[in-house]
């Protein structure tokens, strides 16, 4: 029997129901290649191969997990014992289609990750918490993370799932996202783009002419006594081309 794993944060998802309605929405067609971020027991992977998807790869780091989701022994699964958080999604397809119900404790690393891999990923479907998700949508308390996710995809909110669905129930609810892949502004330096984004939220309450030169947020159009949960997707994305184009 396998056993579940506190350090990995698993909660598995139980709910037939639950689990066919996050297939449903990767609108699965023939040719398709599917990725599934931490498989588990295999409950999500099973409901997926009865899809007509052209290949599944499943990332699963618990090498006990590995073991029993090979048991499954379809063709047209391969398991990867991997880290999804690390892993270049882009080494096995142009065109991918991801999905999970991911960890709560790295849920949002696995979310940047798939934004890394933005160009080979059009479309994923995640189970994460709740509030994660409402935060990803710019609804509450919004972060670098979410800035990040909504400048090459839009999050649409599919789902509330109760705990009573995962064994063992979590303490918060959860809540299944679909990112939809729609480039709004054309960055090409990640890496840069976040630092400039986590740079900009730390110290919230700060005004941000105490964080950014005013002759900058003025040229964007902004108030220099606005906070950072005050700026729109445009207002981000215009400081950083001005900040980046003055070398500051």
């Amino acid at each position: 029997m396998v056993r579940l794993k506190k350090s990995f944060g698993q909660h598995l998802l139980v709910s037939e129901g639950v689990l066919k309605k996050i297939a449903e929405e990767l609108n699965i067609e023939e040719g398709n290649t599917v990725v599934e971020v931490g498989g588990g027991t295999g409950n999500l992977t099973k409901v997926l191969l009865q899809h007509p998807l052209k290949k599944l790869y499943v990332i699963e780091l618990d090498r006990e997990m590995v073991e029993n989701l090979k048991s499954i022994g379809d063709e047209r699964l391969e398991v990867i014992n991997e880290d999804a958080s690390k892993f270049p999604f882009c080494s096995l397809g142009k065109e991918l289609k991801v999905v999970g119900n991911l960890p709560y404790n790295v849920a949002s690393l696995i979310i940047e990750n798939t934004v890394y891999n933005k160009d080979c990923v059009p479309l994923a479907v995640f189970m994460v918490q709740k509030e994660v998700a409402e935060k990803l949508q710019g609804k509450k308390d919004t972060g670098w993370l979410s800035v990040f996710v909504r400048t090459f995809y839009d999050v649409n909110y599919v789902m509330t799932v109760p705990p009573r669905f995962f064994v063992p129930p979590p303490k918060v609810q959860s809540a299944v996202i679909k990112l939809v892949k729609n480039e709004k502004f054309p960055v090409k330096d990640l890496k840069n783009y976040k630092k400039f984004l986590t740079k900009i939220f730390q110290n919230r309450r700060k005004v941000l002419r105490k964080k950014i030169p005013e002759e900058l947020l003025k040229e964007a159009g902004i108030n220099p006594d606005a906070r950072v949960e005050q700026l729109s997707l445009e207002d981000f994305f215009k400081l950083y081309r001005l900040i980046e184009d003055s070398g500051e």
